[in-house]
Parts: C-alpha cells; sequence; structure tokens
C-alpha cells in the first residue's frame, strides 16, 4: 500500500523565481515587512534577555496577555486574548477549533492564500465570495445568501491583502447585523496601523457588544518583527478562553514574549513608520500616474498594481533590476504587490518601472 500523501499538500509550488543572473544587494518589496527595520524597545528588550534562553519560556501567555489588556485600556480585558506564534498560526488554530467535515468558510477574493487553503486541513470547504466593484467592496448579500446550517467562520479582512482596501462600515455593520449566532466572523485587521480612513472600524467595537467577532493582529508589520513569530487574536471572553485550550506547548519564544512587551510601548516607532509610509505612496501615487500604472490606494503599506503585464514576466523583469515583488495570482488577482519602501527604494522602483515599461 502506497503512503498516504494528502493531495492538496502534495503540489509544488507554481512560482518560479526570476533566471537572471543577480548583481548587488536586493531591495525586498515582496513580503510587506517594515523596510524602516524593528522596533528600537523590541532590541533592547532582545539584548537584555539573550542570557535567559538556556531556559524553557514560560508555559503560559499570560505576562503577554496581561500587556495587551493594558495596551488597549479599558476595551479589553486580559481573558480576551489569545497569543501564536505569528498571525498565520492563529488563523490555523481558529480553522482548527471552528471547522471540521461538513462544514463551511466564507471568505473573499483577491484575498489573502491561507483563507482558502487552510479549511481543507480540517475537511471543511472554503466558499469564495469574490470582492465587487472598482474598489474592491465585500458583496453583503452574497455573503448573507451563501451562509447555512454548515457555515461556521466569516473571513474579512481590513486593510485587505493583496487589495490595500478597507471594507466599507456600513458594510461591516450590516453583516453583524444579519449574521446568524453560529458564524463567528474572523476579522483580520494585521495592518491596523497604517489605516487612515475615517470609515475604517476595528474589530474591538463589535467584541465589545458581544458579538461573536475574533480580532486579529500580528507584529510583524508596523512594529518590524517578522522574523519573531508574534501574533494575537482577541474575542469575546467564552471564543478566547476556547481558543487558549488548543494545544500548543511554549507558543512563542521569551526573546519573541520580551520584544513583543516591550514593542507595544514604543508609539514612537510606530508613529515614525507611519509617517514614512504615507510619504512612499504619496510619492508612488504621483509617479505611478506619470507612468499610466494602474494602481489601488492603499490603507496599507504596499499597493496593488496592474501593469498590464503578465504578473510573472514582470516580477522576472524587475528581478533582473534587483528589486522582488510579490505575484498575487494566488490571491485571486492577477496583478503585483509592491511594498513601500524607504524613499531610496522608492525611487529605484520608478527608475526600474521606466525602463521595464519605456525601454
Amino acid at each position: 500500500m502506497p503512503i498516504a500523501f494528502k493531495p492538496y499538500l502534495n503540489k509544488p509550488s507554481k512560482y518560479k523565481g526570476g533566471k537572471a543572473k543577480l548583481q548587488g544587494e536586493i531591495i525586498k518589496l515582496s513580503s510587506n515587512e517594515n523596510m524602516n527595520g524593528t522596533s528600537p524597545l523590541a532590541l533592547a528588550a532582545v539584548k537584555e534577555n539573550l542570557q535567559s534562553i538556556n531556559e524553557y519560556p514560560d508555559r503560559t501567555d499570560h505576562n503577554f496577555r496581561e500587556a495587551l489588556s493594558e495596551y488597549y485600556g479599558p476595551t479589553l480585558q486580559t481573558d480576551q486574548f489569545f497569543t501564536s506564534n505569528g498571525g498565520v498560526r492563529a488563523i490555523d488554530m481558529i480553522m482548527m477549533g471552528f471547522l471540521d467535515k461538513g462544514t463551511e468558510a466564507i471568505f473573499s477574493n483577491p484575498g489573502f492564500g491561507p483563507y482558502r487553503a487552510f479549511p481543507k486541513k480540517y475537511g471543511a470547504t472554503s466558499i469564495d465570495i469574490p470582492l465587487v466593484g472598482d474598489n474592491f467592496d465585500l458583496d453583503v448579500n452574497g455573503i448573507l445568501a451563501q451562509i447555512n446550517d454548515s457555515t461556521r467562520l466569516l473571513l474579512i479582512t481590513s486593510p485587505n491583502n493583496p487589495t490595500g482596501t478597507c471594507p466599507k462600515k456600513a458594510d461591516i455593520d450590516d453583516l453583524m447585523t444579519n449574521i446568524p449566532d453560529h458564524v463567528v466572523v474572523v476579522y483580520d485587521e494585521v495592518y491596523y496601523q497604517y489605516a487612515d480612513t475615517p470609515d475604517y472600524v476595528r474589530a474591538y467595537e463589535y467584541v465589545a457588544q458581544g458579538l461573536p467577532v475574533i480580532g486579529l493582529n500580528s507584529f510583524s508589520k508596523a512594529y518590524g518583527m517578522a522574523g519573531m513569530r508574534v501574533g494575537y487574536g482577541y474575542s469575546t471572553p467564552e471564543i478566547a478562553s476556547y481558543l487558549r485550550n488548543i494545544p500548543t506547548p511554549f507558543p512563542m519564544s521569551t526573546l519573541s514574549v520580551k520584544a513583543a512587551i516591550a514593542a507595544l510601548k514604543d508609539d514612537t516607532f510606530i508613529e515614525q513608520t507611519v509617517k514614512e509610509n504615507q510619504r512612499g505612496k504619496a510619492y508612488l501615487y504621483t509617479e505611478l500616474t506619470k507612468l499610466n500604472i494602474q494602481y489601488w490606494e492603499t490603507q496599507a503599506n504596499f499597493i496593488l498594481l496592474n501593469p498590464d503585464m503578465d504578473a510573472m514576466t514582470f516580477a522576472d523583469k524587475m528581478l533582473e533590476k534587483n528589486i522582488m515583488v510579490r505575484p498575487v495570482s494566488n490571491f485571486g488577482f492577477d496583478g503585483i504587490r509592491l511594498t513601500i519602501g524607504k524613499m531610496a527604494q522608492n525611487e529605484l522602483v520608478i527608475k526600474a518601472l521606466q525602463e521595464i515599461l519605456h525601454p
């Protein structure tokens, strides 16, 4: 009898990197990392605790959850948080907790890949209700029409990856009012620090109403800690307690927890990061318009582009210029996601675009 490989796991990646002979430093603008580095307070905490890494980390996450509660003030209490080894692990924990064979999870493309892929791990079905219109709006009526007795999760992202757009508050309100009690809403807000639209709404506004909503966050983006793998979620005490019961011994390293607790106090770094991001996207908007490249205004630290060229071909051409960008066809859109970098990096991006599109 052959080994029982799971078909959905036993598939090679379709992505092939650039074939150019690269010279010089690669500018990595493909992963939405913080190009300004890491919170200095987080770095200091790592250095201060290096001598303790011979010991196992705390088995519980109480200290981290307590720090999160202090950060959110009276809005959320310690028992309303759960923590994880990165944001993607938090998504997996939720899927594990609420999905099994015969159940369904609703998501909307263009969207983050795990929302389509992860339900399969637990025998569940992923239902795609695509975003609609020029601004990638939620199809509220389509979502509500799809919900049935088998629906367990509704997955919403704001700001959305890869579009950079945010769902309208009125649409979220409409969904929250009409979704049946047995459906848990997962509200992924890992880019929330960058959002500046007056219409932006966060998950805790609905959690405070006692609704079955989970807010998801990560330290990988604005705090510049992608390599530390720190994620967390918050919800009602009942849901958060349930998800903390999912067995994950030593979910985060000692240094990750210490760095995260310190980073929560680094308002200065976040303000500088957001300011630099706003400056960079304003510059890129102007230059992309001059080049007649279609793009979508963003509420995150990346911009979705439609360069009027096959996305993989375009990514290879950019790699020849030593710049990595992300084709997002596996996110449900044949385009390119470009991380907003430092100003010098953004200028090199525009120079590369000029050479590629107008040789």
